[in-house]
């Protein structure tokens, strides 16, 4: 083999030994590894020794974790160097009988197989993708279901583009020849010229060729045919970007049924004994990686008498799953760490840095803050990690981590950095993140928006439609960020965030997670001893449950609890909210009368304290109370009155009130004149309504109610193409909030009016 400049086995070795100042004989007798054997490893002789000589010579030398990872590499490398130089006549190798799945990408070779080649220009095929997915089975099934389509011959090469020393450009060559039938003496030494003799050699010939684990572009260039009926198929864990005019494969994941049809066709007759459910179970927890599957298909099956539910139930335990993932010398670990040495150091950093993501996806700016580098960097990191598979991108710039290689990526964290390291990139994390979300979120307060001194670290929203795209873009990663703050007593900036998202809210109403945000707020306040604090997002929870479909008892226990605290410490205005909240949920019950008395209450206090936002939005509650008792014409006269409140520059309305609060007034007139049979009137008033509330991008269930509404009178009208467009688009909105009940109705009644 042509060198590449690295140290092989003996040369490592042979160091280690002399750092311990130890002469071979002395070597020989503390590891019980004869000198004859010693002095053939150091001089190259023997380049890949077993792995319990590799395991007896660290301990006898005494070497850390790192040093003896390193040195079972090289013995691993120099182990398959051997194989593959004996082979020879690059023979394809078996197939896996238990190959399951990848129908379409089978279909994509068979139409490699047969496409047609320009002149000078060879069909090359590419198929990327990360460690464990399989790659090379795939490429090995492949090219033997196609070798009937090439009766000259399906030539295999493992480049060893993960090791240490992958294989070069001219010694491929010479193996390839060499398969082909030259002679060694007939094989030029210059690079170009042997390129050259192995093209024309198959210029007429009908051959594929699979060039496995390639490592670089420039090291299959040459190996790529120049045009003619060979075909050639490279498998790399790398995108190789710079290769020209070859299609490309990305092989992803399997699929849960896939992953559990693998399985059981590894367990053979041992899946008789164990449940599906199981079964689909370890599958799930595989991540859809045909190693992983193999590995803890393999483990099972050597192992009759373990269970298959106790095996599921240790890899759910994240801080030991990967650990389970080995079996003889398989090793998911092993095949991460493999793409994890490519890495240069600062994106190895990063790497391992972004473990502490507390979200499923991240951008450029958060890799920059986790790993500690200017954004430009970090764009260079995220880059090399994707070209190697550790990481998966997608559009809108945001990567994430397959399960496993997260896991790895924590594992590496915890090995390769200090614990007083690992908190203060925590914290560092946290701290962002949280910071990002309270400047995001006071964009919908009113007397906020952009700040006048924006903080330099922060990329700072310039819209209030960027701060709701990074919110709800974001949502695993501040929240999770909110999570590991409360967990170490950081009570004010949890705090801080909760208060923040309370105008948010309303904007993404129906979202899953603000129970959780003002429940972590209202903990904080506590523990601050803020009993003013406490209330507001104990009432917040009261709101959170009012949203339909509603818990009026959860409403009226969160909210009787703030409104005694508020009276505690003479919070007036969260006096007034416990009240509007409690009407709320006694309209929710259908005690019409009280929430009436109710919501008076919290209007008188609003209006004492000056807070005119308030008190007109518990004059709106008070209009629906009467609403919902059927009083339409009393209850339209009042919304038309706050409408002209709304409409009127000197009402001292805060103007996003304003703007949040006239689109509901109108799709509550809408509703009332419906009612009243007025529908043109009805008509023109949801249509005004709708359209405001699709500016504010406030899709939810008041939006869904009126779009359902308008169908019906479009209906009634006859305008039977209009109607199908809004039960359609009332159809979209009650499934996007979880109402599939609602969802169906509407496109139920698209069918009933065709």
């Amino acid at each position: 083999m042509e060198g590449t400049g690295r140290p092989g086995f003996g040369e490592v070795l042979r160091g280690h030994r002399r750092a311990a100042h130890l002469t071979l004989e002395q070597l020989a007798e503390v590891s019980g590894v004869s000198a004859r054997t010693l002095s053939d490893m150091e001089r190259g002789r023997s380049k890949g020794p077993q792995a319990r000589t590799v395991t007896a010579l660290a301990d006898a030398l005494k070497l850390d974790d790192s040093d003896r990872e390193r040195l079972s590499d090289l013995a691993r490398d120099g182990r398959l160097r051997d194989h593959w130089g004996r082979g020879g006549l690059c023979e394809l190798p078996r197939i896996v009988e238990d190959f399951t799945g990848r129908a379409e990408e089978l279909i994509w070779l068979s139409e490699l197989v047969y496409a047609e080649s320009s002149p000078g220009v060879g069909v090359v095929g590419l198929i990327t993708g990360s460690a464990g997915l399989g790659k090379t089975t795939f490429a090995v099934r492949a090219a033997h279901t196609v070798r009937p389509s090439f009766p000259d011959g399906v030539l295999f090469l493992d480049l060893f583009g993960m090791s240490q020393r992958p294989v070069t450009a001219g010694d491929a060559l010479r193996q390839l020849l060499r398969a082909l039938g030259v002679a060694d003496r007939q094989v030029p030494a210059d690079l170009q010229e042997r390129a050259s003799l192995y093209r024309s050699s198959l210029r007429d010939k009908r051959v594929l060729v699979v060039l496995d684990n390639a490592a670089s572009e420039e090291q299959v260039r040459p190996l790529l045919p120049g045009g003619g009926t060979m075909r050639a198929l490279i498998t790399t864990r790398r995108l190789l970007a710079g290769l020209e005019g070859v299609r490309r494969l990305v092989l992803g994941p399997l699929q849960v049924p896939e992953s559990t049809e693998l399985l059981t066709g590894i367990f053979g007759e041992r899946s008789a004994h164990d449940e599906v459910s199981t079964l689909t179970r370890l599958a799930e927890l595989c991540g859809g990686l045909p190693l992983a599957l193999r590995i803890i298909g393999n483990r099972l099956l050597s192992r009759p008498d373990w269970d298959a539910a106790q095996l599921a139930a240790r890899l759910a335990d994240e801080g030991r799953r990967l650990e389970q993932f080995k079996a003889g010398d398989l090793k998911i670990a092993t095949a991460f760490g493999l793409s994890y040495e490519q890495l240069a150091d600062s994106a190895r950093q990063v790497f391992r840095s972004l473990a502490v993501v507390p979200g499923r996806d991240f951008d450029a700016a958060l890799t920059a803050v986790a790993g500690g580098t200017p954004i430009t960097d970090a764009w260079d990191a995220l880059d090399e990690l994707v070209d190697l598979g550790l990481l998966q991108d997608s559009s809108g710039g945001r990567y994430r981590f397959h399960d496993l290689v997260r896991l790895f990526a924590r594992d590496r964290l915890l090995k390769e950095e200090s614990e007083t390291g690992r908190r203060a990139l925590a914290e560092r994390v946290t701290t962002w993140l949280l910071r990002m979300a309270t400047l995001s979120g006071r964009w919908f307060e009113p007397g906020y928006g952009r700040p006048d001194r924006p903080d330099p670290q922060l990329p700072v929203p310039s819209s209030a439609e960027e701060a709701d795209a990074w919110l709800r873009v974001n949502v695993d990663n501040w929240l999770g960020a909110m999570r590991a703050a409360a967990a170490t007593g950081r009570h004010s900036p949890v705090l801080d965030c909760a208060e923040s998202m309370h105008w948010f809210s309303d904007r993404w109403l129906h979202s899953p997670h603000w129970q959780e945000v003002f429940t972590m707020g209202a903990e904080a306040a506590a523990a601050l001893g803020d009993p003013a604090q406490q209330a507001t997002q104990l009432n917040y929870l009261a709101w959170v449950h009012s949203v339909p479909p509603g818990d009026p008892e959860a409403v009226l226990r969160y909210a009787t609890e703030a409104r005694e605290l508020a009276t505690r410490c003479d919070a007036t205005a969260q006096i007034a909210w416990a009240h509007e909240y409690t009407a709320d949920a006694l309209l929710m019950l259908g005690r019409h009368d009280e929430a009436v008395v109710s919501s008076s209450r919290a209007a008188e206090i609003f209006q004492a304290i000056g807070d005119i936002d308030s008190y007109v939005q518990s004059n709106a509650a008070i209009t629906r109370c009467l609403y919902g008792d059927g009083r339409y014409a009393e209850a339209l006269e009042r919304y038309l009155d706050l409408l002209a409140v709304l409409d009127d520059p000197g009402s001292g309305m805060t103007p996003s009130v304003v703007v949040h609060s006239r689109p509901l007034a109108l799709l509550r007139i809408g509703s009332c004149l419906r009612h009243l049979g007025r529908r043109t009137e009805a008509i023109t008033a949801l249509v005004e309504g709708i359209e405001l509330v699709d500016r504010l991008r406030a899709s939810d269930y008041r939006q869904a109610d009126a779009l359902e509404t308008l169908a019906s009178l479009l209906a009634d009208e006859g305008r039977t193409d209009e109607s199908h467009r809004a039960y359609g688009r009332a159809a979209q909105v009650f499934a996007s909030i979880g109402d599939t009940e609602a969802s169906s109705r509407c496109r139920a009644s698209v069918t009933a009016t065709t």
